[in-house]
């Protein structure tokens, strides 16, 4: 893979499985990764991953840090995101039945625990429309699904008719955890936006 050294991509760090989207965006190389507790943190990034974990917990430690406003205002700057199942629920405009903090920049309504609780958990093969190959496989555990999208946003994958995959310009949600399989695919289409994100704003 062409590797781009000035490009940064941030963990949101604040809560859940961080460290295993870490772990795989330096296994593809070609980015330098932080994690993000802080503004300061988040300034240096050129693209940032909210992982999967606890969407309540994890919004709540956005407004106590005080890193909610700034990532909302630097996805509608074009800043590339994506979100993991919780990262998706946070993501949403709407959250079937709950009034929780959320970024709310996609355009997307999310049903949280939509398969099922932890003991539910389980591993699927899900078709990918913007990658090559293979389906990708899927690990969902408490993952939530998308309702309804509107706007421009672009569903990639469903699981028995529920979709589980969505972009929208500079956004990426994936119901599922790719961060804990071994295919980098999906991770590789972020680092892609990222690039082609910093390279246009670094044209004159």
């Amino acid at each position: 893979m062409q590797t781009d050294k000035g490009i940064t991509i941030g963990i949101l760090a604040l809560q859940g499985d961080y460290e295993a989207h870490k772990k795989m965006i330096d296994q593809i190389g070609g980015a330098t990764t932080i994690l993000v507790r802080s503004v300061e943190e988040l300034q240096k990034c050129d693209g940032v991953i909210i992982p999967g974990g606890e969407s309540t917990t994890i919004g709540k430690l956005l407004v106590k840090h005080d890193i909610i406003e700034p990532l909302i205002h630097k996805v509608q700057d074009g800043m590339p995101l994506y979100g993991t199942c919780a990262g998706m629920i946070l993501m949403a405009k709407e959250i079937e039945g709950s009034e929780q903090t959320r970024l709310g920049v996609t355009n997307i309504s999310v049903a949280r625990n939509a398969f099922g609780r932890q003991v539910d958990s389980f591993e699927a093969q899900i078709p990918f429309s913007s990658l090559e190959g293979e389906a990708v496989e899927g690990v969902f555990i408490r993952a939530p699904y998308v309702t309804k999208t509107w706007g421009d946003v672009e569903i990639l994958a469903k699981y028995q008719d529920k979709i589980v995959g969505v972009r929208e310009k500079n956004m990426l949600a994936t119901a599922f955890h790719p961060e804990l399989t071994s295919d980098t695919r999906v991770h590789e289409l972020f680092l892609k936006m990222v690039r082609s994100s910093v390279r246009n704003v670094s044209k004159p």
